[in-house]
Formats: structure tokens, C-alpha cells, sequence
């Protein structure tokens, strides 16, 4: 007992000195498409499972619009420019995210958070987890959740007439990223949302020093992926203009080499991580995500 009470004194200063452990870096998710913020198969799982393995973690699932059906339907047909609006509205009233935090997007949560990080500085973003965003859009849509769904019939037939007028930009968040490498000049002109972050048609600075603050910028690229069209657009990578068979990895695209987004730099300064994973669009397994993106989040 006597050298019980003689260590109290000593724990007492150490705890003075250390002082109280670190919290965690909260972390803030958004969906793909056709997904929800609490879908207990999909978002629902990703959220329980950082907060059982990072004990004490805030973590926001954005839900954009009222209830659960709305944040699905929005998914499809809420203007691109308006939810990542709505987002920064978000995290600016979130006290808990004042101090700064992590993002991760699913599918095109991705490059909506990337959006996110340009556009609203405050709170800052730290690092940015993209698992199967499509950074340089898609030219193809073979699939969407519900293979015989009407919906998804519709969006493939919409996409293939019109990505480009005005009405289906503004309605239909697949045409804010659909890319045709055969009609560079029409994306460049029209696309209200990916040409824009992507800064095709001038240089905005802010975004490109807004992006080049983040510690790191983590792409994922599921391997067998049969849904992204194609599938190294989850790693900045997209078909050679003028034509859709070739494909170019990032480093050879003239936004990289131009370094319109200070993508360059990031990547010579060790920011820009490229992780790849065997298995379908979105399939991955528990285990792949302790070992391979917890790290980034702790």
C-alpha cells in the first residue's frame, strides 16, 4: 500500500506532462449512387466499423436532403453544384468538424468531396479517401444499382442522347461527370460540374491551392471493376482524347503535366497515394480496409 500511494503523486505528474490523450481526426463520409447515409449493408457498416476500431471517433455520414429517400434520390437527380453546396453548409455548422477532419467518398462521393476540398476550405479537409471515385468522369454506364431496374435503363438512354444539354446537366448528377473523350470541346463547354473542378475551361487558383493543402490524397482502384467506364478514371486516369479504347494513367494527361490542379506537385511531394484492390466496384473486405485505409484515418 505505502508504494502504491508513493507512485499516485508520480502518475499524477505524468499525466500533467502528457497531458490528455489526442482525440480522434473526425471523419466525414459520403455515398454513391443509388446508396444512403445510414444504409446499414453499405454506409451504415463503414461508419459502426470506424467507430468500433478508432474508439471515440465523431464520424458524419452526409445525408443530403430530409429523409433517406431523398438523400437516394438526390443521388441521382439533385444538381451536383447544389449538394456539395448543401454539404459545406454542413460541415461549416458542425461544431464538431471545426477543428478540421478527414473525408472519405464512395463511388462518386468521391469527387464530390474532392469538389468539397476546392471549393470550402473552412473547416479544413486534412486527408481525402477516394474508394472508386471517377476523377475524370465516365464514358459508359454499364450498370447501376438494380441491373433490371427501369430507372437505370432510363439514365443509360438519357446519357447517350443528351449528357450535354442544358436540362440534363442541370437534372441528372451522371451527365455533371459523364466525359466523352469524343467530344472534348462539348464536354469542356457544358459540363456544369466535373469540367469545372477539373479546371478545363481556366485556371481557378484557390482550387488548386485549396487541393495542394491536403496531407494526402488516396485514390482507390477496385481492379476487376465492372462498373466504372474506365475503371483508371478511379486514378485520375482517363481515355487518350479523340478516341475510347487507350487509356492514359494520370501522369500523362495534359492536366497533370500542365499541373492545372497542383496535382504534380502533390504527387512529387508524396501526397498523392494510389492503392489498388482486387474485387468489383465497391467489394472489398474487412480486412483490406483495417490494413490498408484505417492508417490514413488514425
Amino acid at each position: 500500500m505505502a508504494a502504491l500511494r508513493a507512485a499516485v503523486p508520480v502518475l499524477a505528474l505524468l499525466g500533467l506532462c502528457l497531458g490528455p490523450a489526442a482525440a480522434a481526426t473526425p471523419l466525414v463520409i459520403w455515398h454513391g449512387m443509388g446508396d444512403s447515409c445510414c444504409n446499414p449493408v453499405s454506409m451504415g457498416y463503414i461508419q459502426k466499423l470506424v467507430e468500433k476500431k478508432i474508439p471515440g471517433i465523431y464520424v458524419l455520414s452526409l445525408k443530403i436532403g430530409s429523409n433517406l429517400i431523398q438523400d437516394v434520390e438526390n443521388s441521382f437527380f439533385m444538381n451536383v453544384n447544389e449538394q456539395v453546396r448543401e454539404v459545406c453548409r454542413q460541415l461549416a455548422t458542425d461544431p464538431q468538424l471545426q477543428g478540421g477532419y478527414n473525408a472519405m467518398g464512395f463511388s462518386q462521393g468521391g469527387q464530390f468531396l474532392r469538389a468539397v476540398a476546392q471549393r470550402c476550405p473552412a473547416p479544413p479537409m486534412f486527408s481525402l479517401i477516394s474508394i472508386g471515385g471517377q476523377h475524370q468522369g465516365v464514358y459508359g454506364f454499364p450498370r447501376c444499382p438494380g441491373e433490371s431496374s427501369h430507372l437505370c435503363d432510363w439514365i443509360r438512354k438519357t446519357l447517350d442522347l443528351g449528357a450535354y444539354s442544358k436540362a440534363v446537366q442541370e437534372h441528372l448528377v451522371q451527365a455533371e461527370y459523364w466525359h466523352d473523350p469524343l467530344k472534348e470541346e462539348d464536354y469542356r463547354k457544358t459540363s456544369i460540374f466535373l469540367a469545372d473542378i477539373n479546371q478545363e475551361r481556366g485556371i481557378n487558383e484557390t482550387y488548386k491551392k485549396n487541393l495542394m493543402a491536403l496531407k494526402k490524397f488516396v485514390m482507390v482502384k477496385f481492379l476487376n471493376d465492372t462498373m466504372v467506364d474506365p475503371p483508371i478514371s478511379e486514378w485520375f486516369g482517363f481515355y487518350k482524347s479523340g478516341q475510347a479504347k487507350e487509356t492514359i494513367p494520370l501522369q500523362e494527361t495534359s492536366l497533370y503535366k500542365e499541373d492545372r490542379l497542383g496535382l504534380q506537385q502533390m504527387d512529387k511531394a508524396g501526397k498523392l497515394v494510389f492503392l489498388g484492390v482486387q474485387g468489383d466496384h465497391l467489394h472489398f473486405s474487412e480486412e483490406w480496409f483495417d490494413s490498408s485505409i484505417l492508417p490514413f484515418l488514425q
